[in-house]
């Protein structure tokens, strides 16, 4: 039998009941699937919850107590497939929704909730700048493949569980950060995401408050050219931690700057007061930050006829000005750090 993709599935019986969740990648994609998790865990009796995804993510669900067992794509597809086969699901929640889940859900065959990306909605938006998508969030959206499992957000947030021993250790940091700092997240999967180096270090010279810069090895260059831009005045560990430590670092900061990128997310699993940065995504495409703390702001530059210029990003600027991120307002920023770093 082939896996039927549902508008919503049947009812479920009073028994141990299997789902299983496919979300690939990548990082904050992934914890945007949280509150799904926990809420068809508490809500739906005798669940038992399996996630699919790629083995580089397995920090962000290790820890997570509602997942009961972590299933992993390689190289291997056919290995995997015969893996779950053998664990007899009753359902798929497809949150991916590309051709490997498809395969998946075809060779399982048994019924799966699947996730509407709204892709042509995001072209119209990016291309001919025709704004028809829903002034909802992507976890609110997500919702909709359990709606039929009577499953209904609770509304505490996301969900963000490091596991045990894999914190950042606090000790190693110099004494002056112990008593508190700024994180700054760096990272950003494309260019056209990423506030630049002079932005950043502008706002570093401009507030007194310890830094720590965090990122992936992909930021190093960025990093040191902060660095180099600022001296002393910044803690640089981009490239230096894992992911678990990044996390334990954004969660232990009293505020989090942030680009559109997935440790944003994990600010926003820890209720940050979260200072996010937007090039050219906007915060339409439904994945801003999802119930932080009430202090936080988004910082985007408004009336741009080039934005968005895309739904993921670009390895530079098409238009050669990136004034979606050389012209955010710093002083702005700089305000909002000074009136709430000490409450």
């Amino acid at each position: 039998m082939n896996a039927v993709d549902l508008a919503g599935c049947a009812l479920l019986p009073m028994k141990k009941t299997k789902f299983l969740f496919i979300r690939f990648s990548s990082i904050g994609d992934i914890v945007l699937t949280s509150p799904l998790v926990r809420c068809l865990k508490q809500q739906v009796e005798e669940a038992e919850i399996h996630f699919v995804t790629k083995h580089k993510y397995r920090e962000l669900l290790i820890g997570n107590p509602n997942i009961s067992k972590i299933h992993y794509l390689n190289d291997h597809f056919g290995l995997l497939l015969k893996e779950l086969k053998e664990e007899n699901f009753d359902y798929v929640i497809d949150l991916h929704h590309n051709l490997r889940s498809f395969r998946i859900k075809r060779s399982l065959g048994i019924p799966a909730c699947s996730f509407h990306k709204l892709n042509l909605w995001k072209w119209l938006l990016v291309n001919l700048k025709w704004d028809l998508l829903p002034d909802l969030h992507i976890v609110d959206r997500y919702f909709n493949t359990l709606s039929r499992f009577h499953v209904i957000p609770d509304g505490w947030g996301l969900d963000y569980f490091i596991p045990a021993g894999e914190e950042y250790d606090i000790s190693r940091l110099p004494e002056r950060y112990r008593q508190g700092y700024v994180a700054v997240i760096i990272s950003g999967t494309y260019a056209t995401k990423q506030l630049p180096a002079s932005r950043v270090a502008e706002i570093c010279e401009s507030i007194s408050y310890p830094m720590i810069l965090v990122g992936g090895n992909c930021e190093t260059p960025m990093s040191r050219e902060i660095d180099r831009l600022v001296g002393d005045h910044v803690l640089n560990l981009a490239g230096k931690t894992t992911i678990s430590e990044s996390a334990s670092l954004v969660r232990d900061a009293r505020l989090v700057l942030t680009n559109d990128t997935g440790m944003m997310h994990i600010a926003a699993a820890f209720r940050k007061k979260i200072l996010s940065f937007w090039g050219n995504t906007v915060p339409k495409f439904g994945m801003y930050p999802y119930k932080p703390h009430p202090a936080s702001r988004i910082m985007e530059v408004k009336g741009l006829p080039c934005r968005p210029c895309s739904k993921l990003g670009y390895a530079s600027c098409p238009k050669k000005h990136l004034r979606c991120m050389n012209d955010q307002d710093i002083a702005g920023a700089v305000t909002w750090i000074r009136e709430n770093y000490q409450e």
